[in-house]
């Protein structure tokens, strides 16, 4: 049913340990971030520890920590780092750090989502509450939206889990696992949940040019749980798929506007393009909080383009001719038509449509609606 919702419960809950954490808070209020340093993967596995919002902000633009989820929670931490380490007013402090936050990325909706939602919290207590209870409000919102993430992450990973079958082979592309969260993942939780469940998956990781994402994250981590995957090319996709080797596609996304649109890294929509072609069902992974109500499409998202150095000179090496001029867009989006399914903490949006888009936000409890 077009723009149809499954409000159909997940089954009962599965724990899914993996031997690896994105990122957390350390201490109380006057403490620090730590996080897994994902440049450096796979190389070597080192802690990135982050005291200062402009700390947070080159985290973040550097992709030390990536992925919508990872990126909302990390910005949620920055505001309370703003506000800890200043003795100003800490209205004005937030409202100052939210606008540095923000600018580091620009495509993320979530990163937005995160800063607002402390800032809100502060403005809404301003009134009557002193600047050292402002402080503990603001750590706290920041451990709330932590920790729902990390259980939107289980609730997704439930409800995707009954989309795969035992014995499936999934492709997936860019990174949107527990690498790209503060919990088990976005796309990759219904596969780290079925394999918990004792079903049989195997995936494909498209490498994910031009930072390699899927080659350095994606592959890395489902090998590290245990998972069966084959790294492949991003132009091998469409091959392996008329090989009929793949039975569904899952990825994540940065941004979804209201008519279901999808903005997810760069290489996506040919993803779907083929997925489309070959009539194999492709499935978004996403938390509400990557809806973007006040986007009518897709068309609207600013597109982050990333530097030129990225493509010609990739990890340092050069492979391209000096002064070739480059295009090098973040991100790409997925027209709703393209989509199967969207897969929320809020239920399964079938054919999703604006329509199927409202009744998720408002299911799960989402103040969109402006008036």
């Amino acid at each position: 049913m077009s723009g149809s919702e499954s409000s159909a419960g997940p089954s009962a809950p599965i724990d899914v340990e993996l031997p690896f954490e994105t990122l957390s808070w350390v201490g109380g209020l006057d403490g620090h971030v730590t996080m897994l340093e994902q440049t450096f993967l796979p190389l070597r596995e080192e802690q990135l520890l982050v005291r200062t919002v402009p700390e947070m902000v080159d985290a973040i633009y550097r992709l030390a920590v990536r992925g919508a989820p990872a990126i909302g929670v990390a910005a949620g931490f920055g505001m309370v780092l703003g506000i800890a380490g200043s003795d100003r007013d800490v209205l004005e402090v937030a409202r100052e750090t939210k606008k540095t936050l923000d600018a580091s990325r620009p495509t993320a909706v979530n990163l937005m989502w995160a800063t607002a939602k402390v800032l809100s919290k502060l403005e809404s207590l301003a009134g009557s509450s002193s600047q050292e209870e402002l402080r503990a409000a603001a750590f706290a919102e920041a451990m709330a939206i932590y920790e729902g993430d990390r259980q939107t992450c289980r609730t997704m990973g439930l409800l995707g889990a009954e989309l795969i079958q035992d014995g499936a082979t999934l492709l997936t592309h860019c990174n949107a696992g527990a690498l790209a969260t503060a919990g088990i993942g976005t796309a990759l939780a219904p596969i780290y949940t079925a394999h918990a469940q004792g079903k049989r998956v195997h995936v494909f990781s498209d490498e994910t040019r031009p930072l390699l994402q899927g080659a350095r994250i994606t592959t890395w981590e489902l090998m590290r749980a245990g998972i069966d995957v084959t790294l492949i090319t991003d132009s091998m996709a469409a091959r392996v798929m008329s090989e009929g080797k793949i039975d569904a596609v899952f990825v994540g996304s940065d941004r979804i506007t209201r008519n279901g649109d999808v903005c997810n890294k760069i290489g996506t929509f040919g993803v779907a393009l083929a997925a489309k072609h070959h009539g194999i069902p492709f499935h978004v992974v996403a938390p509400l909080s990557t809806v973007d109500p006040y986007l009518d499409s897709g068309k609207l998202i600013p597109i982050e383009e990333r530097p030129a150095s990225e493509i010609t000179e990739g990890f340092g090496n050069r492979t391209a001719p000096m002064d070739a001029k480059v295009y090098a867009p973040a991100f790409d989006v997925t027209p709703a038509e393209l989509v199967t399914s969207i897969i929320t903490e809020a239920g399964i949006i079938e054919s999703p449509s604006m329509t199927g888009i409202e009744a998720a936000l408002d299911r799960g409890g989402v103040q969109w609606r402006k008036g």
